[in-house]
């Protein structure tokens, strides 16, 4: 039997890239491809919609600057899988913010690329809570909101500790510490962290009469904070 030459398997390879386009822009299941460090390549109409967006407008950015996960559990199993390579399907429950409005559904991740790659592409499916869409109400029981990690690494940041100086003394990655700060911004709705920490101060999440800065209240145990906001 005759081998193809490399122009006709090129031709084809292209032909099934562009039918895939096509299927993956048609769908009317909200997906997007990401790398495995969580930036977004392409998202379908459906997918950018839940933000109210074009999907141009989500490439390039990280799952996590739109997505906040409210199930750790769920997310360090994740973590875990794809740092050992595991291919399977994992769901992790989220919340995100569309025009003022606060959202929740599922997110579904699944390594796509083939076995042989090194590093695996992710295809992330949303699904939206039925009856979500709905504007939260403002922050309630704030002071009692922190779990122990936020409560660690908030009066730090107010304090003007730089992240990695934070992460040396909470034992933790730089990007970890920016992971919980960007969970609090978007929980109390703050765009930057001089505005996380003055919110945490009208709340009552920091103690407004100590120097260095302190929680206000005990914290909650390890988990997601209670915290709507």
């Amino acid at each position: 039997m005759t081998q193809p030459s490399p122009d006709v398997l090129s031709e084809a390879a292209a032909a099934w890239r562009s039918r895939f386009v096509s299927l993956f822009d048609r769908a009317p299941v909200a997906l997007a491809i990401s790398d495995a460090y969580g930036l977004i390549l392409g998202a379908n109409p459906a997918f950018a919609s839940a933000w109210q967006l074009q999907p141009g407008k989500l490439e390039g950015r990280r799952l996590l600057d739109i997505l906040t996960p409210t199930n750790d559990r769920q997310l360090g199993r994740l973590d875990e899988a794809l740092r050992s390579r595991r291919r399977s399907r994992y769901p992790v429950e989220v919340s995100w913010q569309a025009r003022g409005t606060a959202r929740h559904g599922r997110v579904t991740v699944e390594p796509v690329s083939d076995p042989q790659d090194d590093i695996p592409r992710l295809l992330v499916s949303l699904a939206e809570e039925a009856g979500a869409g709905r504007p939260e109400p403002l922050p309630q029981d704030a002071a009692n909101g922190l779990s122990a990690q936020e409560a660690r690494i908030l009066p730090l940041a107010a304090a003007g500790e730089s992240g990695s100086a934070i992460a040396r003394k909470v034992g933790l990655t730089v990007d970890g510490v920016n992971y919980h700060l960007t969970r609090l911004c978007r929980r109390l709705d703050v765009p930057n962290r001089p505005a996380l920490i003055a919110r945490a101060y009208v709340l009552g999440l920091l103690d407004p009469t100590a120097w260095p800065p302190r929680a206000a209240t005990p914290a909650t145990p390890d988990g997601p904070s209670v915290i709507r906001g």
